[in-house]
């Protein structure tokens, strides 16, 4: 693709955040006017993935282009936990053996820069070790440890002033580089800590969604249902808490702020004349917190949430806004996942590919230009206990229908999601050619990434 300039590029990555926690994805309760202008402004996926439905495995997948099974980091760094299987070992970093996504970019004169969360090793895997010239909040935290409001206590942030909310305070220096940026190309890595626990939100907005509930009349309806218990050992005297609604007005206000930051550092844009040149791409690395830890959010009608295996863990919004490639209010129903980025936006700033890198993901460039694409088979391999309440198992999907496997006692459900997007009708007595091919599929898959499989736990006392 010749380009005389390269574009910039704005990758937003949010954290926790649910397939229907924007208004263009039909949350009624929550407010994102910025995001559904960018909607509008660029193209809507409706079928896009996390490689996993927790967060470092995603992470890693993105900067690598290859699915989690295959770099190694198969659960949130850091998590360890067993049931009636044991746990399997996973490397606790970004292999320092990977040629990120910053590191080819930056040969490629661009200049990269990280803002927000990382949780992908301790020091020396952090984001300037892995291809980036500037880190500004980015170490091994997988949450804000002092929470949302300065001190943040943080070892590659200063404190603010007393008060100071991080998606604020983060938004700001993004804007800052942005601002001071020169002509040059850059790659803003910008991964918000929001809208994770602990769910910390500025007080007006509360207000404003405590007020809101009431109009509504929604404050009066139980959100929850009590479930069954967790199978992880750790958490085995805790029930599965299923949220049915989005109610809960601190969620709100999060996910609020967090819109409105991103309308800033897109009027920032406006304001220096980069639009016009920027790739942005808004996504999330796990889907909505729904079943436990408070579950401060609903993903219905998608089954469960982060950490598990069904479509509220995986299935991410996916916003992409490129004005001179791009048809604003373009839709797209093609399935796409996490490692496809790396080589999209190698071939969108107009260079080589890698695939010995990326070899995992598919560019995306026909779809961003409107032209025919079929992405193929989407896997994603979780063999841990989540603290949700989801247990190890694989899955993948092909076309519309999606298997998963689980390996506490190798069962098998399979899902046609064009008709059936809650996975309530498993299909697997009456389509078992179909699982019998996808589940050939699925295997010779794990064979090819080498995927560990846990194994019985002798100690297990259920």
């Amino acid at each position: 693709m010749s380009q005389t300039k390269k574009p910039n590029i704005i990758f937003i990555l949010m954290d926790d955040l649910g397939w229907r926690d924007l208004s263009c994805y039909g949350s009624s309760f929550y407010e994102t006017p910025a995001l559904d202008r960018l909607a509008e402004q660029g193209m809507f996926f409706s079928d896009a993935y996390a490689a996993c439905p927790v967060c470092s495995p995603t992470r890693a997948s993105v900067l690598t282009g290859k699915y989690p099974a295959r770099v190694g980091v198969t659960q949130y760094i850091g998590g360890h936990s067993v049931g009636k299987l044991c746990d399997v070992p996973y490397i606790q970093a970004l292999p320092m053996q990977e040629r990120s996504l910053a590191t080819v970019l930056r040969e490629n004169g661009y200049r990269t820069w990280h803002v927000g969360k990382w949780h992908l090793g301790g020091k020396p895997t952090w984001p300037e070790n892995h291809g980036f010239d500037e880190n500004i909040g980015g170490c091994d935290w997988g949450a804000p440890k002092s929470g949302y409001f300065s001190p943040y206590n943080c070892p590659v942030l200063s404190d603010g002033p007393d008060g100071e909310y991080l998606t604020d305070r983060l938004t700001d220096e993004a804007i800052k580089l942005i601002e001071s940026g020169g002509d040059e190309p850059f790659f803003l890595n910008f991964w918000h800590y929001a809208v994770h626990t602990p769910i910390q939100s500025p007080p007006e907005l509360v207000k404003k969604y405590e007020a809101k509930a009431k109009a509504l009349g929604i404050d009066k309806i139980e959100p929850f249902e009590e479930g069954e218990l967790l199978p992880c050992q750790h958490k085995n005297k805790e029930r599965v808490r299923r949220r049915k609604l989005q109610s809960d007005p601190a969620y709100a206000a999060m996910v609020e702020n967090m819109d409105t930051n991103i309308g800033r550092l897109m009027d920032a844009l406006d304001a220096t004349n980069k639009a016009d040149d920027t790739i942005v791409i808004f996504t999330s690395d796990n889907g909505g917190l729904a079943t436990s830890e408070g579950s401060p959010t609903s993903n219905v009608p998608l089954a469960e949430g982060k950490g598990w295996m069904y479509e509220g863990g995986t299935r991410e919004p996916l916003l992409i806004r490129w004005p001179k490639v791009v048809a604003a209010g373009s839709r797209v129903e093609e399935p796409v996942t996490s490692p496809d980025f790396f080589p999209t936006l190698l071939e969108a700033a107009g260079l080589d590919l890698c695939p010995e890198q990326h070899v995992d993901g598919r560019s995306l460039m026909p779809l961003l230009r409107g032209e025919p694409f079929e992405r193929g088979p989407i896997f994603w391999h979780y063999p841990h206990y989540s603290n949700q309440g989801g247990t190890p198992g694989c899955s993948i999907r092909d076309g519309d229908y999606k298997l998963i496997q689980f390996f506490e006692d190798d069962h098998l459900e399979l899902y046609n999601l064009r008709e059936d997007i809650g996975e309530e009708n498993n299909l697997i007595d009456l389509h078992p050619d179909v699982a019998v091919r996808m589940k050939e599929q699925l295997d010779n898959w794990k064979t090819e990434v080498e995927a560990l499989i846990p194994k019985p736990n002798p100690n297990y006392r259920g």
